[in-house]
Formats: structure tokens, sequence, C-alpha cells
């Protein structure tokens, strides 16, 4: 009876591992819980009052499928002036979480058989995205040091879109530019569509991030992924946007009003003055993320652990020399760690896992002390 596009998509292994965690909380364990990408930082207190103010001022109806044109003129702003994205508010669908603004751009644009081009390794839902539109996932692997990878080599007369996610989860990689430009070219020269997942943009500590949409040749051919979760620590609050050529955005308004209808409509203001406030807090906690990151990499480095230089966004990804999932379950049972296989985010990495820097530095120590013992 269970439709088989539903039948193809496995279960989060993120969400799998953080309920785990959860269960062994409630009973008592001094869990330590490294598995989720969600910033520790509480919502900025403008932000939270911002919401309450709309809420209190009546704003809690039925807003325009889109998203409230007040928002949509914002993210636009942000676009073209951070950005160097030539766009308007015709460009832009706001969504509740940047999540389903990739899965409504796969339902829109992705057929049967239609071929998408992942980097192994990804993120665990564009791919589980792909299936469920009908797609097929095309799998190509990183070259040494991560930043490169042979997309070219893939490319078929079936292949419809390119996913790049810079900075990187699970790698933390940000992609240079000559990547972004070899991505470009194939994009121009074979008439692909790129959706570019930018949701790390201001969680960088080196390199520079570049939005795909900006190239030359690419406004029409791009559509931007980004969202408030990361940026603002807003993760519950479920709010992400779209930007890309009005006839996309049109078709995945379409699907919206059908499924979600639109964001929160409170939430939608609160995303106004986000946008448009002081900023200042999002340097310390950037600041704060990279002290975590630099404790845990002297550390890998003295256990002599290998992993993916992390330049941005806030995991690291790493080589436990086997099994990644029995790591991940026996580390949780023995030392109450929790961490993310790295069987979760593709193909080649089996022997990996990934842990996410999203918690005190307190946290950390004991984490790196557990590792220590456990390995």
């Amino acid at each position: 009876m269970i439709a088989e596009r539903v039948k193809a998509v496995q279960p989060s292994a993120t969400l799998k591992i953080s309920s785990l965690a959860k269960e062994l909380a409630r009973q008592g364990k001094d869990v330590v819980d490294m598995s989720v990408g969600e910033p520790d930082f509480v919502t900025p207190d403008y932000i939270m009052e911002a919401a309450i103010k709309a809420m209190k001022d009546g704003k809690v109806f039925y807003t325009p499928t889109k998203g409230i044109p007040e928002l949509l003129d914002a993210i636009a702003e942000k676009l073209r002036k951070e950005n160097n994205i030539n766009v308007d508010a015709n460009n832009i669908i706001v969504t509740p979480g940047a999540k389903y603004a990739i899965f409504l751009a796969m339902m829109v644009l992705i057929e049967k058989d239609d071929e998408v081009i992942l980097l192994d390794p990804s993120w665990v839902s564009y791919d589980a995205c792909i299936l469920m539109a009908g797609g097929k996932v095309k799998w190509v692997s990183h070259e040494e040091g991560f930043e490169d990878a042979p997309i070219e080599e893939h490319v078929t007369n079936k292949t419809k879109m390119i996913v790049i996610n810079t900075p990187s989860n699970p790698l933390g990689v940000v992609y240079p530019k000559e990547f972004l430009k070899k991505v470009r070219d194939l994009a121009i020269d074979k008439n692909l569509i790129v959706l570019s997942d930018e949701i790390y943009e201001k969680i960088i500590f080196e390199g520079k991030h570049i939005s795909l949409a900006s190239m030359d040749g690419m406004l029409e051919r791009t559509i931007t992924i980004n969202g408030f979760s990361k940026t603002y620590s807003m993760t519950g609050w479920r709010l992400g946007y779209a930007a890309a050529p009005e006839w996309i955005i049109k078709e995945m308004n379409k699907m919206q009003s059908h499924s979600t209808s639109h964001p929160t409509s409170f939430v939608q203001y609160a995303g106004i003055v986000a946008l448009k406030g002081d900023n200042s807090f999002i340097e310390r906690m950037v600041e704060e993320f990279k002290k975590r990151r630099d404790v845990i990499v002297e550390k890998l480095k003295e256990l002599n652990i290998n992993f993916a230089p992390p330049k941005g966004a806030f995991y690291i990804f790493m080589d436990i020399g086997r099994d990644g999932m029995k790591f991940s379950e026996e580390f949780l049972q023995k030392e109450y760690v929790a961490v993310t296989p790295g069987s979760a985010f593709g193909l080649a990495f089996n022997n990996w896992v990934r842990l996410s820097y999203t918690t005190s530095m307190e946290n950390i120590q004991k984490f790196l002390e557990r590792l220590e013992k456990f390995i």
C-alpha cells in the first residue's frame, strides 16, 4: 500500500542517532550530542520580540503563498547587496524552512529518470528529495583535498541538475572560485540547472563565499537556497527561501499553495527584522564556532585521526577506520556520545563519521576525552 517513491527513501540517520541520544538523556545518562547541526545559541532577543509584536498586532492570519511582500523585498535586497544576485521579489519564495525549498525545487524540476549530480559526501536529504521526485542520483567523489570533483566526467544526456552546497555539510569545505567556475561552464555548455544551497554562507573561517547565481550566465539557471536557521539560530522557527528565475518560482509557489499554504505568519515578520537588524552577534557566534573547531582539530591531529579540513559551517567529517554506523552506535551506548555515521552522506565514506560542534566547550572537552578513551 505504501507508494514506491517513499519506499526508496531511508529515514534520516541524523535524526535516528539524535533520537537515541535523547532517549538515553531521558534515562539520566550524561549524553553529549554531537550529531545534529543546530546552533546552541538562543535566537537574539530582538528577533523574538519582533515575533511577539507581530502576534500582538494580529499578524496571525493567512499570508500570500509566496510570503509577505515586505519579506520578499527584504530578501531580494539582501541578495542584491550581499550576494551580487540581481533579483527582485518576483524571483523569491519564502518557505517553511530551507529544506522545504529544496524539496519544492526538486519536485518542480526533476522527472522520472532525470539524473542529478551530487558530490560525495553531501547532506543527507538531497538524495531523498531527488528520489521522491522520481530522479536518479549520480554520485561524484571529491578529489584529494575535497575542493574539487570530476563532475565533467559524469554529465550525460540525462543530467538535469547539479547540487552544490558551500560551505559544505558534512565537509566544511568552502568551494573555491575555480571549482565554481567549472560548475558554471558545465551548466552553460550542457544547459543544466544548478541548485546552490548557501545556508551556511555566514559561517566561514577561511576562504570567501561566492554565490553561483552571481557568476556570468548563471542567474537564469541557478536556484539559490538559503534561510534563517543557521545564521540567526532560528532552527525551530522554520523559515527559509529560494531565489530563482520567475518561471521556477511560479511553479514552486503552485506546489506550496497545495501543501503547506505558506510559512507561519508572525515568523515572517520576525524574518524581516532579522535581515534588517543589528547582526553583530553573527560575528561573535562564528568566532565561538572557530574556537570550538580549533580545539577539536588540534586533538584529532594528536590522535592521528584523518579528517576533512573544515573551513566553514560547523561540522568535522572524520575517518575512524571502521564501519561508521557500528562506531556511532557503540560510541553512543558505551560513552554516551552521539555522532552521525558517514554512510548517511553518500557512498564512499562508510568508515567516516560527522560530528557537529554546535555545543558548549565543556561538552566538547567531554567528547574528546571519551573519544580518546573509546578508540
